[in-house]
């Protein structure tokens, strides 16, 4: 019986070390995220937090961008399974939307660092990204995305052949309410509304994460069914 040879298994060791390690960078910067938000967390915080130099970050990431991306991906798979829960919630369509638009709004506003952390990337071009990132990461970031869009395209593709929903292309929508969404989660978390109090004379006013959650499901409600 041939056996493999002996490097295959310091490189088997090497490659479990490295994957080990990326993981702890992840979850450092995931914890930094939580605590101080996407704008305060820094290499160096970061390096830190895992006990090691900066420069050892950049070995095994491209970039900030990608990181920040790949801790993004950990966001997304807690969000797909709240979605997912949601969904199941009831074999009624527009039950389900509101589920899932009301599950979203609820993850958006106990993980803050998740909004900042997804409209950031959204704001690079796709070619800057495909500069910064590699191919991989690149692979599991549109993963996680994916994954929470196919949860609500499913709905939406259930409601239409169900005849509750009118929707040419599920597909499109999905992501409309998704992006569109973030910024409602983003209001939210601000919590102030600006409005004219006579012409050119602004002032503001107040909006609370429920008055969000209830406009949110009614557009998607409404978008669904026109």
């Amino acid at each position: 019986m041939a056996t493999a040879p002996p490097t295959d298994g310091r490189r088997t060791a090497a490659a479990t070390r490295r994957r080990a390690r990326e993981k702890e960078i992840i979850a450092a910067t995931r914890g930094l995220f939580d605590q101080r938000g996407v704008r305060d967390a820094q290499i160096e915080d970061i390096a830190n937090a895992v006990g090691i130099n900066r420069a050892i970050v950049y070995r095994h990431f491209t970039g900030k961008e990608e990181l920040f991306a790949l801790t993004l991906v950990g966001y997304l798979d807690e969000l797909r399974a709240d979605l997912s829960a949601a969904a199941e919630s009831s074999d009624d369509a527009e039950q389900q939307l509101t589920a899932l638009v009301t599950a979203f709004v609820e993850y958006g506003v106990a993980h803050p660092a998740f909004v900042d952390c997804a409209q950031t990337l959204m704001r690079r071009s796709g070619p800057d990204l495909l500069d910064e990132m590699s191919e991989s990461a690149l692979f599991r970031l549109g993963r996680g995305i994916s994954g929470c869009l196919a949860v609500l395209t499913q709905v939406l593709e259930h409601g239409v052949e169900s005849g509750s929903f009118r929707v040419e292309d599920p597909v499109l929508l999905a992501n409309t309410l998704y992006a569109s969404g973030l910024g409602a989660l983003q209001l939210a978390r601000v919590g102030i509304l600006v409005k004219e109090a006579a012409p050119g004379i602004p002032t503001v006013g107040s909006i609370s994460a429920e008055q969000v959650r209830d406009y949110l499901v009614a557009s998607a409600l409404a978008l669904a069914t026109r």
